[in-house]
């Protein structure tokens, strides 16, 4: 336990900057609850005001935890959220960021994410890269993603990119620990075409074969592979099915270990998203985001190469 609160001491102080007397909030459920205790150790250490909070495993990533539990998140300085599935795309984390708290969700963490992989990253590069990324996809208007013959298009007119930089010490901001993506919400109903999935999905882990999705009108008609009935019954046959999220990896520590936390950040990989989109420019509230890895895709701007098999074509990258 020592080495896990010393791990949690840094990154609460250094990602997240808590500060003596600050009021801060860990919110966990049974699965998560032996790595949230270092969280809550490590807060003490640091002189903050720490609650533990436990509350019953959600069904799926993006579900809404119980009222009690964003209230207290919206109230506090400092909120980790440290749980099976992920409250990143939920209203109660938007709230909270609303309301000025500085809160990390941590879905799905392991011990071992804890001490090696993309929580080692230097987070100073991750940030000046991530903000890059977040910087052209803003600045965008169309993208196409190729990958073995297969191509999906699809709109991010008007819609302003998200840096997720592991680097969180102003009022109000918020993402993954670890971190390391630039994301947008692309115009829902714009998307279409095919892409062929092959690092993991979000609630499933690593697959062995690959997953071929084929979307018309932004939604999600078709998924071909063995995980795909899964997929489709995760996602419903409503809203949960709209292509929500385009993301990109930004952090080379990362690696791909079937937890999307992980997963969706490392270098060289790009993600796509079902569901939930509202709480980061979109406009779909549908209880459910799952994340899918890709990798080494090509990928293209208005255009512009920007990737080549995962490879940034800008910069010294």
């Amino acid at each position: 336990m020592s080495q896990l609160v010393e791990i949690s001491r840094n990154l609460l102080a250094t990602c997240l900057g808590v500060k003596e007397k600050e009021e801060l909030v860990i919110v966990t459920d049974e699965d998560k609850r032996p790595l949230a205790e270092a969280l809550y150790e490590a807060g003490k250490l640091l002189g903050a005001e720490t609650v533990l909070l436990v509350m019953q495993e959600r069904e799926k990533s993006g579900q809404e935890p119980p009222q009690a539990i964003g209230k207290a998140m919206e109230q506090a300085d400092v909120a980790v959220c440290i749980t099976k599935h992920s409250l990143t795309h939920t209203q109660a984390r938007k709230v909270a960021a609303a309301n000025e708290t500085r809160v990390a969700t941590m879905p799905g963490i392991t011990r071992d994410m804890f001490t090696a992989g993309a929580i080692s990253a230097d987070y100073q590069e991750v940030k000046r890269l991530t903000e890059e990324v977040t910087d052209i996809l803003t600045r965008g208007k169309q993208v196409r993603i190729e990958k073995a013959g297969y191509a999906l298009e699809f709109s991010i007119e008007t819609r302003n990119g998200v840096p997720s930089t592991g680097m969180y010490l102003e009022k109000g901001q918020s993402g993954n620990l670890p971190s390391g993506e630039a994301y947008i919400a692309p115009i829902e109903g714009s998307a279409n075409g095919q892409i062929l999935v092959d690092g993991s999905i979000g609630g499933i882990g690593m697959i062995d074969e690959p997953l071929l999705l084929t979307l018309k009108d932004g939604r999600l008609i078709s998924a071909e592979g063995p995980t795909g009935s899964r997929l489709l019954a995760t996602l419903g046959d409503s809203d949960g099915r709209m292509l929500a999220e385009f993301g990109i990896g930004t952090n080379h520590k990362a690696r791909i270990i079937g937890v999307v936390l992980e997963d969706e950040k490392a270098f060289g990989t790009i993600h796509v998203a079902f569901g939930s989109n509202a709480t980061f420019g979109g406009t779909i509230q549908a209880g459910v985001h799952i994340d899918l890895i890709v990798n080494e895709p090509d990928v293209f701007i208005d255009g512009q190469q920007i990737q080549e098999k995962g490879r940034f074509l800008f910069g010294d990258e």
